[in-house]
């Protein structure tokens, strides 16, 4: 058996894995790169499939960069099985048809500025009915259900507490006689967090595919965390100041329209005006209702008791362009959540180009921002930033929520980690930028003994 490696080595985006064995093909998530333009040109290189061949795709979770290149597959003739919990079927359906119409606007930008500069213009990455081939191809599976994906192979998937219907993979792979089991992490959450229920470890594997997003640090506490995000608001309410709030569609728009309803119903914060300026946001937000199932209990019981509805009477929901900019005439004080969560393009750029120059507006940083990305030149404190062609000053206090992540701190992943370890399998660390990668696999190489493998883009394992 061999796996390659298609991305997410030295990096968080691209997660693409290729199983073969003499008789199966498996890819396991075909995410797309995101970032630097240098990264974003990496999903115009075509990834080689081994002998030309693919029996099923198995899916971890929706995240765009774990989805966005399941469009190139059906344009290369692809018409096997896609397989993935069914919530993340229902959300990456969202993200595929929304990513479209984004790199529709993308290429025509950036073919403007070929024209001018006399280059040919960039033919777009897959078409419209590349996106509409997948919906007959995707097999929704329960969480614990066995299934046979190829020959020699069967799945099983359990939940990873990451976004809604997110999933680690077991493969258990037949060959020649031989049997072994692959995990692949996926994306996990952190254990404790709210709304969703823990990651879901294992007991035995041959190789561990290990994500490392936080693999070099932990997050602060979730409580630590609340505790600044509510003296951050009450300074905005005071100041009669924009919150503004770059999201992620699909898990920390819907985590903090939890958290917010249990901070109004716990009187720690007074209600104030909230705008959802995301349309993706929004229906993502509804997949999330149709499948509270998945919530953890305390969740669950907000749901059923109708609290969770009441207490967000304050929140408004913007549909369209014209409404989106109707908030640049809105007063203080409000939050606003707008896409995307790395600020490389949707509604937060134009939200941040009216208001980074005016020292009261507070930017709460949510989630991971990759290198090359205007979120991370934020978070690292540029003085000034480039947007829509705009230079722009940086008044506005800039504050990164790390206990919101939905990611597992360092110490979260070794304790995941540390129910499969006794089998003594092969850890093969991806999908983090290489800092973390390592620090990650001497953490593991000092405590339990095993020698973790880092592998690059387009390197070959044999298992």
């Amino acid at each position: 058996m061999k796996i390659y490696f298609h991305g997410a080595t030295g990096g968080v985006t691209g997660s693409a894995y290729h199983v073969t064995t003499k008789h199966a093909s498996v890819l396991v998530d075909c995410g797309l790169f995101q970032g630097s333009k240098e990264e974003r040109a990496k999903n115009r290189h075509r990834a080689k499939l081994e002998g030309g061949r693919l029996d099923a795709v198995v899916l971890t979770h929706a995240h765009l960069d774990h989805v966005g290149r399941l469009p190139l597959l059906t344009k290369h003739g692809y018409q096997g099985p896609i397989y993935a919990t069914q919530a993340t079927i229902d959300v990456a359906t969202l993200i595929l048809r929304d990513a479209f119409y984004l790199q529709q606007a993308d290429l025509e930008r950036e073919n403007r500025k070929r024209a001018r500069s006399g280059l040919a213009p960039l033919e777009p990455l897959y078409e419209e009915k590349d996106v509409r081939g997948l919906r007959p191809l995707v097999r929704a599976v329960a969480y614990d259900q066995i299934i046979k994906v190829a020959p020699g192979i069967h799945a099983r998937l359990v939940d990873a507490g990451h976004v809604i219907g997110s999933a680690s993979v077991e493969l258990t792979v037949e060959e020649d006689g031989r049997k072994k089991v692959i995990i692949f992490s996926g994306d996990l959450g952190a254990r404790g967090a709210p709304l969703l229920n823990d990651p879901v470890p294992f007991e035995r594997a041959d190789a561990v595919i290990m994500e490392s997003t936080y693999g070099d640090r932990n997050h602060r506490s979730l409580r630590e965390t609340a505790i600044e995000a509510r003296h951050i608001v009450e300074k905005a309410i005071e100041a009669r100041a924009k919150i503004l709030v770059p999201v992620f569609a699909v898990g920390r728009t819907q985590l903090l329209l939890y958290l917010l309803a249990a901070a109004f119903r716990n009187k720690t914060l007074p209600r104030f005006p909230i705008y959802v300026d995301s349309p993706l946001a929004i229906e993502a937000t509804k997949v999330y209702g149709r499948h509270n199932e998945l919530f953890d209990e305390e969740a669950q019981a907000m749901v059923k008791s109708g609290e969770l509805r009441r207490q967000l009477q304050s929140v408004r929901f913007c549909q369209t362009a014209d409404e989106s900019r109707e908030l640049n005439n809105k007063k203080g004080p409000c939050m606003i959540m707008a896409g995307n969560g790395m600020c490389t393009g949707g509604r937060i750029v134009h939200h941040l180009r009216h208001n980074l120059y005016r020292p009261e507006t507070a930017i709460l940083i949510v989630g991971f921002q990759s290198p090359g990305t205007l979120g991370r030149q934020l978070v690292d404190g540029k003085k000034s930033v480039t947007i829509l062609g705009e230079e722009c000053v940086v008044r506005a206090s800039i504050h990164t929520m790390g206990g919101l992540s939905a990611h597992a701190g360092q110490d979260d992943l070794l304790n995941w980690f540390a129910v499969v370890a006794p089998s003594r399998p092969r850890a093969i660390i991806t999908h983090g930028e290489n800092p973390a990668r390592k620090a990650l696999s001497g953490c593991i190489r000092s405590r339990y003994g095993l020698r973790p493998e880092c592998p690059n883009l387009g390197d070959v394992i044999e298992i």
